[in-house]
């Protein structure tokens, strides 16, 4: 998960008692007698009864060195779109093969269930004599913390940078289902693209309906579906289940009024950068009780109903960045700004991402 993501499960982590730290590595362990002491990067030292390593997966394909087999430099066997490796007849598949990322065609390893059960059928079928390919592996997967769920599919913004791949990212806080159902709240669903509008991840946290949504985009990423095809699904809707707009169409819009110029986004992690710029405001539009409750030190505030009576008040040579709760109202506000002839942008997923990211920094 990204880091404006991840940062909601930090939070639940820390709010049932579970203490983090982050970006501070182990560099030693020491048994006492009774204990191991951890010795961090930073010199500080933590005393624990256990420790349960949870870096990441590698393959056990040791007994493999010898045996003629390809292996990666990490490891993993080396198969081709029939789960054979280069000796023929030899197959292999699961956690221990590499893989070709569905996304964006590079190498990878992968180690889900799901893919390792597809392999597993398909090496069956190619030993039986049925011609059967394996079509690479999306990364799709879910994971639940506490009683917050949070999935995934495709590739992440760290992939996509470290690939040097352009995208383009959305982030919203849609109701789980119809907002005057009893029990609806709110998800986190964040929407990565390129400028074809071509889907290059998705991922989404919150308590309710969550997989359901990132299953679907994991279907339509599968089908080299777009943006538009979220915008254009028809899904099933009732109050206890969804919304007329499902978060999954929700995603779609937003996505689409990007790609084609009715909103320009930036994200919340571009805020600090911009503090001391003094070309640039931020302008909250949300009302003056909210702006009270919390607000970016140096922001404005002019709620959306009022904008319309305060433009002659706001400088046309300056760049007004938007802000809401959530990124609807500023959405409309930026509207109202362009069509008057100001420069300005909404920043993707409003106050609520804001305050996530800031409070995990603390």
């Amino acid at each position: 998960f990204d880091d404006d993501m991840v940062v909601v499960a930090e939070r639940k982590l820390r709010d049932n008692g579970i203490k983090l730290i982050l970006n501070n590595g182990v560099s030693a362990f020491n048994e006492l007698e009774n204990e191991v002491e951890i010795v961090l990067q930073s010199g500080d030292r933590i005393t624990a009864d256990c420790v349960i390593l949870a870096v990441g997966v590698a393959p056990d394909t040791g007994f493999l060195k010898d045996s003629g087999i390809e292996l990666s430099a990490k490891g993993h066997i080396l198969v081709n779109n029939k789960m054979e490796t280069n000796i023929e007849g030899v197959y292999a598949g699961g956690d221990a093969v590499e893989v070709i990322d569905f996304v964006n065609g590079t190498q990878t390893a992968i180690p889900l269930a799901g893919p390792a059960n597809k392999q597993g059928r398909i090496i069956a079928d190619n030993i039986s004599g049925l011609s059967s390919t394996y079509k690479n592996t999306q990364g799709t997967s879910v994971i639940k913390i506490f009683d917050l769920t949070c999935a995934a599919t495709g590739n992440n913004e760290k992939i996509l940078k470290r690939l040097d791949i352009p995208y383009k990212s959305i982030i919203i806080h849609p109701n789980s289902y119809a907002g005057y159902y009893p029990g609806a709240q709110q998800l986190t669903l964040k929407l990565i693209f390129n400028d074809e509008g071509k889907i290059l991840g998705a991922q989404a946290v919150g308590y309710v309906g969550i997989e359901k949504r990132i299953d679907v985009i994991a279907t339509a990423l599968r089908l080299g579906g777009t943006v538009y095809d979220l915008a254009d699904l028809e899904l099933s809707y009732a109050p206890p289940f969804g919304s007329a707009k499902d978060p999954v169409n929700f995603a779609g819009y937003v996505a689409e009024n990007v790609l084609t110029g009715k909103s320009d986004i930036v994200h919340p992690r571009e805020i600090d950068n911009i503090l001391d710029d003094d070309n640039i405001v931020i302008l909250d539009v949300r009302s003056k009780k909210e702006h009270e409750r919390g607000k970016i030190e140096g922001s404005i505030q002019i709620s959306v109903n009022d904008l319309r009576n305060y433009l002659d008040k706001l400088d046309k040579s300056k760049e007004y960045w938007l802000h809401c709760g959530v990124g609807v109202r500023s959405y409309i506000a930026e509207r109202i700004l362009k069509q008057n002839g100001f420069k300005c942008k909404n920043i993707t997923g409003g106050y609520k991402t804001i305050e996530a990211i800031r409070a995990n920094k603390k």
